[in-house]
């Protein structure tokens, strides 16, 4: 919309018009009709939690390997890095959802500070807010209930089997105090003509969402969950068990249909938890002056690591202990995933809008964070470096997907310590605000975070000393990926160099392989396959004499399988070949690279070349004409030492 078209009146006219079309009221006997058309209308809490998750769709990375992950699309734009956790998470929903007993648990969620924990519960409040405003998430209430319970509680239980035997409608939970007494007194026993409306879930407004955190225990009342006695009306009445002198008005009461999240479950008062037990395996509610209140909700709390063994080695809290199912949630271990969650939170301020963030800077923070994730591998040929590389998909030379599940299955507790994204974050955050300012380069970033070690309040000086080195590890990283960027931008045409350089090399190998001869394009005379040029490529991956042979068939097995999916082959369709040969055009460019950087004066032809290659730095590779000049000083520097 253009902003002269652009009327606010007109916005809020179509946002109340679309409000009103969401209303619906009705009897129960209108209520009955349209369960009877669509019975998921009636469905319980984690169902329809269930539903709202898979609703969006799934994704299958790596399909048909071991290590296939189902990335659900509905935390896809959020969560990053975390599929595993998330997959569990779900799971537990669909088994929840079929009414098996785990749906009887508090589902509590274990990991480190900025893990994302926090931030998978507010998805589901938030997706659940939305959902009931779709024709699949409709919620339904009577009318006047404080806890929006379902309408078809209003059928007595002696009914329900006939009713479930004709229709197949399944009707759990009981009416609470409020309900019974209104379908006594006001509609004089006449379940039929029962008011019933559609509800839309709401965190502000109270509906079907609760949350409760932890404060002072002395202050802290235990009616925050269960309501209290309302005095305004208890001199008319007479009673307190008189249901118009209660507040149905608690946290798990007005949860009651959706989720009730637990802020830092563990962090509260022990008195605080006893209404769990009865509520997550009775799904019942105990007030003071009632019987049991039925209620039908997701509990969802998180907790940190420290917390949560101090409470299992606590034994008297062995019955809450057994109504839980702890999802471990680490932070994520992929460099990839790590940078899409910086660009993710820094584009949600303005302080973007006038600066530039270098390519590479936001990846070099995350290989830094990443590697302060990752335990120290206990095999002698790899190290934290490959370790890295192999969690986030990359191919290592002498490695195969079973030596990542290998590392993985050692390291039990990795992703559990570390550097936060909070943390991260922060640092870059302090980067962007300083005076003149204009772009950021992953130097800058790493200068950054090395700086904050000493305000991070939980670095011991163990830690300090073992993240100072992995700086200078994720540094060392940056000078060959900064080389690299450099060297590509001196070749001109440098995907047609590639190709050439490939096909070359792929006519050798298959006459080499086949023990056949290739014929001169010019003279036509037969020659024998050139080794020298091939090897001049193999040894630029460490192809020793001895793995020439298998690397060589491997390529033509690769080349055999794309035929025969009838896919294109080219240099990029072989990760180690790739580099190979984009190796092999750097180390031919690498002197013409050298003397250019690192020309102080330079002449008229190297001036041209570097205007050329700062031209391509900007135009192909994402850079400003700041940090290009920046980039290629500090490959000038590198290539001078």
């Amino acid at each position: 919309m253009e902003k002269s078209d652009f009327n606010i009146s007109k916005l809020l006219e179509t946002h109340r018009r679309d409000r009103e079309r969401l209303t619906w009221d009705g009897t129960f006997r209108d209520y009955f009709e349209l369960v009877l058309q669509n019975p998921t209308v009636s469905k319980l809490s984690h169902a329809r939690i269930c539903d709202m998750v898979v609703a969006p769709g799934v994704e299958k990375v790596n399909e048909g390997s071991r290590d296939e992950i189902t990335r659900y699309n509905f935390f896809s734009s959020e969560l990053f890095g975390i599929e595993g956790p998330i997959s569990r998470i779900v799971e537990y929903f669909k088994s929840a959802g079929q009414r098996l007993e785990v749906r009887k648990r508090i589902l509590l969620l274990m990991g480190p500070v900025g893990g994302g924990k926090s931030t998978i519960v507010t998805l589901l409040k938030r997706g659940m807010e939305a959902y009931t405003h779709t024709p699949g998430g409709a919620v339904y209430a009577i009318k006047d209930c404080p806890m929006h319970e379902e309408p078809l509680h209003l059928i007595p239980p002696e009914l329900r089997p006939e009713v479930e035997r004709h229709y197949g409608i399944y009707i759990e939970g009981e009416l609470c105090p409020q309900c019974r007494y209104n379908l006594e007194h006001v509609y004089h026993g006449r379940h039929e003509d029962v008011l019933v409306h559609r509800i839309l879930f709401s965190e502000k407004e109270r509906i079907g969402i609760g949350t409760f955190a932890p404060s002072d225990p002395k202050s802290q009342d235990i009616t925050e969950l269960t309501g209290s006695i309302d005095l305004s009306t208890i001199g008319e009445v007479g009673v307190e068990s008189d249901p118009r002198a209660y507040r149905f008005d608690g946290e798990l009461n007005i949860a009651n249909r959706g989720v009730m999240e637990f802020v830092e479950m563990l962090k509260v008062d022990e008195k605080f938890l006893y209404s769990l037990l009865t509520l997550s395996q009775e799904q019942s509610i105990k007030t003071g002056r009632f019987a049991m209140i039925y209620a039908d909700e997701a509990i969802l709390s998180h907790t940190n690591e420290n917390e949560y063994l101090s409470f299992v080695a606590n034994k008297k809290s062995e019955a809450l202990q057994d109504r839980i199912i702890m999802i471990r949630v680490p932070y994520n271990l992929k460099v990839s995933q790590e940078e899409r969650i910086y660009d993710k939170l820094l584009k949600q301020s303005d302080a973007l809008r006038n600066i530039h963030i270098a390519p590479n800077a936001l990846k070099i923070a995350a290989m830094f964070s990443v590697m302060t994730r990752l335990e120290e591998p206990k095999k002698s040929n790899i190290d934290i470096v490959k370790k890295m590389k192999l969690y986030d998909g990359e191919d290592v030379e002498g490695f195969k997907s079973k030596d990542v599940r290998e590392l993985q299955e050692e390291a039990v507790r990795e992703g559990m310590d570390g550097i936060s994204p909070r943390y991260i974050i922060n640092r870059l955050s302090t980067a962007l605000v300083k005076d003149n300012i204009t772009c950021i380069n992953p130097i800058d970033a790493l200068r950054a975070v090395k700086d904050g070690f000493e305000q991070h309040t939980g670095i011991s000086a163990e830690q300090r000393e073992r993240y100072l080195n992995l700086v200078s590890v994720a540094r060392r990283e940056f000078d060959e990926i900064a080389k690299k960027d450099v060297q590509r931008a001196f070749v001109y045409s440098f995907e047609e160099m590639a190709r050439g350089i490939c096909n070359n090399y792929l006519d050798n190998v298959e006459a080499y392989c086949n023990k056949e001869k290739l014929k001169d394009p010019i003279t036509e005379e037969e020659m024998e396959p050139d080794e020298k040029l091939m090897r001049s490529i193999e040894e630029q991956i460490s192809i020793s004499e001895n793995a020439k042979n298998t690397f060589r068939q491997e390529i033509l097995i690769r080349i055999s399988s794309h035929a025969r999916k009838g896919k294109p082959f080219d240099y990029s369709s072989h990760e180690r070949l790739k580099e190979a040969i984009e190796k092999k055009i750097f180390s031919d460019l690498k002197d013409v690279v050298k003397i250019t950087t690192s020309a102080k004066q330079p002449d008229a032809d190297q001036l041209r070349r570097i205007n050329e290659v700062l031209d391509r730095l900007v135009s192909q590779h994402g850079y400003c004409a700041v940090c290009a000049n920046e980039l290629l000083s500090y490959v000038g520097t590198l290539l001078a030492r």
